[in-house]
Order: structure tokens, then sequence, then C-alpha cells
């Protein structure tokens, strides 16, 4: 049983919200938070706040509902293209000096798919042509240079942001997966994408999220900062100084991104196509990803009973969950370190299963804090039902073997003594 767990049945749930409202809805990403538990969180616990943290920002959810309760807002996050998508997201764009653009960019397409001129920047992606036709390649190609040209930031990122979307699209992968998967081979030679009005139809839906954006937000809104500093390393202290965080609101990874969520394969073709350097190895740089854990103690007698039980059965397994909360643990000892006495941490976390057994990621998150001098305030749990998740993956990592994926996540609030 869950600390002090209240279970409040739909109440966080969402099921009929609009969780892609305002800019939230420009790009696909693993296991995102929705807009309505960040904004929950932040309207219930930073009520008195005026700076908040997000320490795995991702795509910038969090971010985002910070800018629109006019807190000033950082996030930091190791994978480039969440990165770009976060700030891409929460930067309000000029309208009409967009609208010119994309009918710049409709007018250099309408040149023709054969006869289009204009510089092709291809970058060296492997398999290129394992992923991707060669005139899809070419499409890419004349469109990536297009972009190089643009002259705004904001602007080439906003095309950016839709260009990595169309990647996706127009590439030969399962875009139902998370991992790199490639289409059957019948559905590939069916697969014959029209790939600039692809782009096109991303822009055009993208502006309409930003002209709603534009009209909620006040004259002068207080524009988030993203960064892609490690917490499990150390947060700047030119960034963030110590203690002065007010309100921590994220959802971190479930556990090591090789065996639960990859998102380093999910934004790899995008990256590579955006000339991003190391694309293939930002799951190797998340929390857990990079060594096996020997034999540890965490000081938490359930989480430390778990693994030894792991370890039983497999140690290898044992020892990347071991990993990934030797990490999780030193974040959070660097999460708290910035956070005010009276500040709230809210962490929106899942326990996966490895080897039929329950990891207590939810319990390990709030011992760690309270080792932290924290107090535990609520837990509350919720059903997941349009987090972006797969509802089959391989627990035990065995080929062919699959089982359920987590259809509750877990609300861990905690308040900073003193």
């Amino acid at each position: 049983m869950l600390k002090n767990q209240k279970r409040l049945g739909d109440d966080w749930d969402y099921r009929t919200a609009n969780t892609k409202e305002y800019t939230h809805g420009i790009h696909p990403y693993p296991a995102m938070m929705i807009p309505q538990v960040a904004r929950r969180l932040i309207g219930e616990y930073g009520r008195e706040a005026g700076v908040l943290l997000d320490p795995y920002c991702g795509t910038g959810t969090t971010l985002l509902e910070g800018m629109l309760a006019n807190l000033d807002s950082t996030g930091t996050d190791l994978n480039p293209l969440a990165r770009l998508i976060a700030r891409t997201k929460t930067a309000p764009i000029d309208i009409g000096r967009l609208d010119g653009e994309i009918e710049n960019f409709i007018e250099f397409g309408l040149d023709g798919a054969g006869s289009r001129n204009g510089h092709a920047e291809q970058p060296d992606i492997p398999n290129v042509d394992y992923w991707f036709s060669e005139s899809v390649q070419r499409e890419l190609g004349l469109m990536r240079g297009y972009i190089d040209l643009i002259e705004s930031v904001r602007i080439a990122d906003f095309f950016r942001v839709a260009y990595s979307l169309t990647v996706r699209k127009v590439s030969w992968t399962k875009n139902s997966e998370f991992k790199l998967v490639r289409m059957e081979r019948e559905r590939i030679e069916d697969h014959n994408p029209d790939v600039f009005s692809t782009m096109v139809g991303v822009l055009n839906d993208n502006r309409r999220a930003f002209a709603s954006l534009d009209h909620a937000l006040g004259d002068e809104p207080a524009i988030p900062e993203v960064h892609g500093f490690n917490t499990v390393v150390g947060i700047p202290t030119e960034i963030i100084g110590p203690q002065s965080v007010d309100i921590v609101v994220t959802s971190p990874p479930y556990g090591d991104s090789k065996t639960t969520v990859a998102y380093g394969q999910f934004s790899r073709l995008s990256s590579q196509w955006l000339g991003y350097v190391n694309a293939n190895r930002v799951d190797s740089s998340l929390m857990g990803g990079a060594k096996l854990a020997g034999d540890v103690r965490f000081g938490f007698e359930e989480l430390d009973d778990v693994i030894g039980e792991i370890t039983d059965a497999d140690a290898r397994r044992a020892g990347e969950v071991a990993s990934f909360f030797v990490d999780y643990r030193k974040s959070i000892g660097n999460v708290a370190n910035i956070v005010k006495a009276g500040g709230f941490v809210c962490y929106v976390v899942g326990n996966r299963t490895v080897k039929g057994l329950e990891i207590p990621t939810a319990e390990s998150t709030t011992a760690f804090f309270e080792m932290n001098g924290f107090e535990h305030v609520d837990t509350f749990q919720r059903n997941i039902p349009n987090k972006r998740m797969p509802s089959m993956n391989s627990p035990s990592n065995v080929p062919g073997k699959l089982g359920k994926t987590m259809k509750s996540e877990i609300i861990v609030v905690c308040r900073k003594s003193g």
C-alpha cells in the first residue's frame, strides 16, 4: 500500500480532456505528462510560487503550464530533440511573419518534385536506405537546406519541429512504436508519401496551435529557459541557485531507457536529419543507461528487497534496475538542494515491473526526498487512459515474450522542511 495513498477515481484521469490544447500537441513524444495534471499541481501547490523547475522536462509540458501561470520556469533534458520542442512550444511567435515564411515555403514546394531548385542538406545517417526511400531522402534534404536559411531563430525552430514530425511520418518506421521498428514489406510498398505536402500540413496544424497560445498569453509572458545539464551530475549554480526554487513539477523516466521507454530510439531519425551529434547515444546518456551497478544498498528496505529478489532471478537485470536508482537518488539529492524551505516537489512516476516484480519507484521517490530533509504531503494514483504509452512491452527482455505495461501512475508530493 502506498504511503498515505489517496485513490481519487477519475478525478486525476482527465479522460475527456483536450490534452493537445495550445502548443502541447505540436509534436508527439513518449510518456508525455498531460497538461491538466501539471496545471493542477501548479495550481494546488504553487499558489505562492514564483520559480518553477522541471528537472526532466521532456518536450516542455510543465514549462508551458508554468508560463501560462506566470511563473519563472526552467527545465532541462539531455535529449536535444526534446529541448528543441520544449524551447519552441514555449516561445511566442510573430504569427504574421510566420505566415509569410509558410507561404514562401509553399512557393518553394510548387516547383515540383522533379524540378525543385535549392540546396539539399543531407547529413550522414547510418543505414539511411533502410529507413527512407531515395525520393524521400532527396525531399528531406531540400527541406533541411531551406530551413537552414531561415533568418529568424524562432521561426526556424518552428520549422525544425514540423520537419522532425515530417521525418517520422514519411519514414519506413512504425509510428505507433517507441523503438525503431521498420514497417513490414507489404506496407512499405504502399507507403508513398508526398513529403512536401506532409510538411505543409504539419506547419499549418502547428500554426493554429501557436495562434491559440498567442491569445492565451499576456503582453509580456515569462519565457521559460530550457537547458541540457544533467541533474545526476549537478545543477549549475549560475543557472539555478541553491534554495531558489518554489516548486518542482516533473515526470521522471520510469527506469533506464534501454528497458523502459526508449526516448533516444524514438527521436533518433529526426535528430540525425536535424544534424544533432551522437543522436544514437541518447538512451545511454540518460539515468541508468551508462553502466551496471554492482551490489548496492539504498537505505530503503522495500527497494533493497525487490532488487535482491530480481538478483536471484537475473543478476544483470538487477544491475540495470540498481543503476537507474543510483542515478535517480543522486538526481533527487541535487534537486532537493535547490528547493526553498517550504517549497514543494511533485513527481509523477510509474511503478514498472521487472521479472514479475513491481519496482517501488513512487515509494522510493518519497524515501529519497525524506532522506534530503523533505516531508511527505500527498500521494495520488491516477489511471493513464491517454498517456502515450505502448499497451505491451518486453519486461523480461526475451524476444516475443510480452507483458502489459503500466495502466496507472502515481503522483508523489513532498515539502521541504524548515
